[in-house]
């Protein structure tokens, strides 16, 4: 964030401070998205084309302040807490001064001439007391407002749950990936400059461009002619292990709205055959219109049923046929937390069990496509070794056909590159986090059938 934003975000701080039509805005919204924690996204776009006079610092503001709400609650209770002169529950009001003493700027003095009850310096120096905190766990769940359950999750199965926690918890950068069938990096780089965008290049997928300048990505004419698709860094290295070779037939078994059918598209050149599958036929009906947007046509967008034991044609004719699947499958969100803060107040423990039977009939089911020397990719965007390595285990236990390929097999990502994306416990795998690589949180496992 330049000086500049910081000072506009300051301004914007004390005017919703201070009450009026933003205050109010903010309030609605928090509550409306505190009644079942559905997606933050779909709460704002609902408000926003209903507040057609907002202005776009405005909206970005507005966006900014419900995110960190989500993002930091229990520190913000927690602040409050400290603050406060006497025992009671925290009000939305004081929530929405807390968050913008802590996150945007204003001023604990501007705050006091606002709500009198509180302390606010105080309520400013919660982070100092939450450091002193010994237990680990507390001291995640505080700082980074995970539920306990989560906190205690990951510290028990990592020795960077702290750091990872505060990975996540930051906002995620604006990546797209450069569409090759209609452009390169570089020449999206130079397109960009011209319009007034500041880029940078990934670091780990080949694609990858980072917008440095706010902007609005969908109103940009590479946008709209296909030269571009948003799409985490860390996202795009997942389709890279796929490695699809042109000519060849490519299932994308988890596809949702497409992002990585599109990727897999590009890296095919159009040429081949390519599956795209899901259960949810809204979803390939946005994949059918991004693909036509991006120039892609070799993908097919297949529903499938969550419990069909019959594979639907064109399906059931490439059993044993294919040479490349993807499964990035459903599962608890955990790794793209900054995208989707909201999510952990939504998730139970008890749902990671469901999660992994999931995930292992998925992965299970679709191996049977493949031909012999096929691989398949299996993908998470978690963090946690339920959904992610423990399922490869049993994966390998029902399908003894199948072997690992580690990740840095020279016919994958090789030496250097796959080492730097290794998961710390087992670096056969992929692992991707936010505090060591800029990217959210990625599982994959490169899984080939003998013979």
């Amino acid at each position: 964030m330049t000086e500049g934003d910081k000072a506009q975000d300051a301004r914007l701080a004390r005017v919703v401070a201070d009450g009026g039509r933003l205050r109010a805005l903010v309030l609605e919204l928090w509550q409306r998205t505190r009644l079942d924690w559905g997606f933050v996204s779909d709460r704002l776009a609902t408000t926003f084309r209903r507040e057609r006079s907002l202005g776009s610092s405005e909206r970005r503001f507005v966006a900014e302040v419900i995110y960190g709400m989500v993002r930091h609650l229990r520190r913000i209770d927690a602040a409050i807490a400290a603050g406060s002169r006497r025992t009671a529950s925290p009000r939305d009001e004081q929530r929405l001064l807390a968050c913008l003493v802590l996150e945007h700027g204003l001023a604990p003095a501007h705050a006091a001439k606002v709500d009198r009850s509180l302390d606010w310096d105080k309520v400013a120096a919660i982070d100092d007391v939450i450091a002193a905190e010994r237990r680990p766990a507390a001291r995640l769940a505080l700082a980074s407002s995970w539920p306990d359950w989560l906190a205690e999750r990951a510290v028990a199965e990592r020795d960077d749950a702290l750091a990872l926690a505060g990975g996540l918890n930051a906002r995620a950068p604006m990546t797209v990936r450069a569409n090759t069938l209609v452009t390169t990096r570089d020449a999206l780089a130079a397109e960009l400059a011209k319009a007034g965008l500041a880029t940078s290049p990934g670091k780990l997928a080949p694609n990858a461009l980072h917008i440095d300048t706010r902007t609005n990505l969908f109103g940009l004419e590479a946008f709209k002619r296909g030269a571009f698709e948003a799409q985490d860094e860390g996202s795009q290295l997942l389709a890279e292990l796929v490695a699809p070779q042109p000519g060849s037939i490519v299932v994308d078994a988890c596809a949702g709205a497409g992002g990585k059918t599109l990727a897999l598209a590009a890296t095919m050149a159009n040429r081949g055959r390519l599956i795209a599958c899901d259960i949810d036929a809204h979803k390939l009906e946005e994949l059918r219109r991004r693909a036509r947007r991006a120039g892609v046509s070799n993908a097919q967008a297949i529903t499938v049923g969550a419990d069909d034991r019959a594979w639907p044609a064109p399906l059931d004719g490439l059993v044993g046929r294919c040479d490349r699947v993807l499964v990035d499958a459903p599962c608890s969100g955990v790794g793209a937390l900054r995208r989707n803060p909201e999510a952990r107040w939504r998730l139970a423990e008890a749902d990671l069990a469901d999660f992994a039977r999931r995930q292992r009939a998925i992965v299970t089911r679709a191996a049977e496509l493949l031909a012999p020397g096929g691989r398949l990719v299996y993908a998470t965007c978690t963090v946690l070794a339920e959904e992610n390595a423990e399922v490869v285990d049993a994966l390998l236990t029902a399908r003894p056909e199948l072997e690992v390929v580690p990740i840095v097999d020279a016919s994958v990502l090789g030496e250097v590159r796959g080492a730097a994306v290794a998961a710390t416990r087992d670096p056969r795998f992929l692992e991707v986090v936010p505090h060591r690589h800029g990217t959210d949180g990625f599982f994959a496992a490169v899984l080939q059938r003998r013979g």
